[in-house]
């Protein structure tokens, strides 16, 4: 019998997940879900993460954030849940940084990730002068 589990995250773009999952070089696919179901301002794509034995990770939208959903009796990825979950927050919150600082006009001159496991995230941004 399945026992799905949904995990509450803070994942709220969907653009920035996405790219945190490429980053990761996490495999996923996007899932449309039913329109007519959703209000206006929600989003209509789910994204799908395959595993080998068919039982995937999917990320839902809630009404308010991308909720983790997964059986883990089926889970079949390289590290537990909470790493999982860990490392993909981290770069989210990485590529978030960096694309809301792009539209308040900044640029990202470095970015690394330290023995430590953390990141460092170098912006610039130049006034001009009249």
């Amino acid at each position: 019998m399945s026992h799905f589990t949904h995990l509450k995250t803070r994942f709220q773009t969907l653009s920035y997940l996405k790219k945190a999952l490429i980053k990761l070089n996490i495999s996923h696919k996007e899932q449309e879900r039913n329109a007519s179901k959703l209000g206006s301002l929600t989003s209509n794509v789910n994204l799908v993460i395959p595993q080998s034995n068919g039982y995937d990770i999917e990320f839902n939208w809630n009404g308010q954030e991308y909720e983790l959903v997964t059986d883990l009796s089926f889970w079949k990825q390289p590290y537990p849940i909470e790493s999982f979950i860990d490392k993909i927050a981290q770069q989210y919150a990485g590529e978030v940084i960096i694309g809301e600082s792009q539209k308040t006009g900044f640029q990202t001159i470095s970015s690394r990730q330290n023995i430590d496991g953390s990141n460092t995230i170098v912006l610039e941004r130049w006034n001009k002068m009249n």
